[in-house]
């Protein structure tokens, strides 16, 4: 009932947004990006030529976002918009639609190779895709294309742009390479709160042990069952730390490690970027942090490895 009421109302300030829309495209190009991850890599593509506007806000749990009416009078000022894609951000479309906006929609995940999960007896396509970072790569040059096509004049900065952001994203994808390296294959075992980093596992030689939410979604729950077989799966693989996710309350993980040999790891960004100031403030940062989190759990504290950014 709310997003009904919210959208409803939406509906009003989007009529109103579009006919102020060209009084305002005098600021450059608008773009609206669903998650903080897309927001972040687009402003790093986009630089001051274009105003970034993301609708996910730092720790916002996206599998659980409600639309509000400030979303669609966005939308509807918004020359393109740009989604993750998957049901990660699925509520965009409803919003989109409200808005009246006929903006080109941009929805990334059409464009990565994608991994798939068994959930519900169904097979689902994983929306995790930034967690590789030559994920993130094919996205800077989709989104570079799409900022080109809605602004031709700034195709030179947008090419710039992206080459010099493409850059320090392998850099840093073979210093993530490098600190794994460091961890025997045998203490590369994964536990998280949900399913959310099987594309870093995959990128990076991990083995996914399981989670404490058993889906690709925070909105799962896990039953008594799907515990108990995680407590004894995670005894049986000796694994040395369960990491929790940020934003997401760690009260399971906590019981789990307290049935296993396993302490409480540090904490990962999975969803969503953090505030300015945390470890995970940025796309760049909240790779390398997660790196650092998981080298450390891993080996118990006997690896030491630190990823210095640009």
């Amino acid at each position: 009932m709310r997003l009904i009421i919210a959208l409803a109302v939406a509906l009003a300030l989007a009529a109103i947004a579009g006919g102020c829309r060209d009084a305002g495209s005098e600021q450059g190009v608008q773009v609206v990006a669903s998650t903080t991850q897309v927001a972040d890599i687009t402003r790093n593509v986009a630089g001051s030529r274009a105003e970034v506007s993301g609708i996910l806000t730092p720790n916002a749990d996206p599998h659980e976002y409600e639309p509000r009416p400030s979303d669609a009078e966005a939308v509807a000022g918004a020359d393109l918009i740009l989604k993750s894609g998957g049901d990660l951000d699925a509520w965009l479309d409803q919003v989109i639609e409200s808005s009246g906006s006929d903006a080109p929609v941009v929805t990334l995940i059409d464009a990565m190779p994608t991994l798939t999960a068994e959930e519900n007896g169904q097979t689902e396509t994983d929306p995790h895709w930034w967690q590789d970072p030559r994920n993130a790569v094919i996205a800077v040059g989709e989104i570079r294309d799409a900022l080109t096509e809605a602004d031709p004049g700034g195709a030179a900065e947008y090419k710039a742009n992206a080459a010099a952001y493409i850059a320090s994203i392998e850099r840093l994808d073979g210093q993530i390479a490098g600190c794994i390296d460091r961890v025997q294959e045998s203490e590369r075992k994964l536990v998280t709160s949900h399913d959310a980093l099987s594309y870093y596992a995959k990128r990076y030689g991990i083995e996914v042990i399981g989670a404490a939410i058993p889906g690709l979604s925070t909105q799962a729950q896990a039953s008594a069952g799907e515990t108990a077989d995680l407590i004894d799966l995670i005894n049986r693989e000796n694994v040395n730390a369960i990491f929790a996710e940020a934003g997401v309350s760690q009260s399971l993980e906590q019981a789990i490690a307290g049935e296993t040999g396993a302490t409480v790891g540090g904490q990962l960004w999975a969803d969503a970027l953090g505030p300015a100031g945390s470890s995970g403030a940025t796309y760049l940062q909240a790779l390398a942090a997660n790196t650092e989190t998981m080298v450390d759990g891993f080996t118990a504290g006997q690896v030491d490895c630190r990823i210095p950014l640009d």
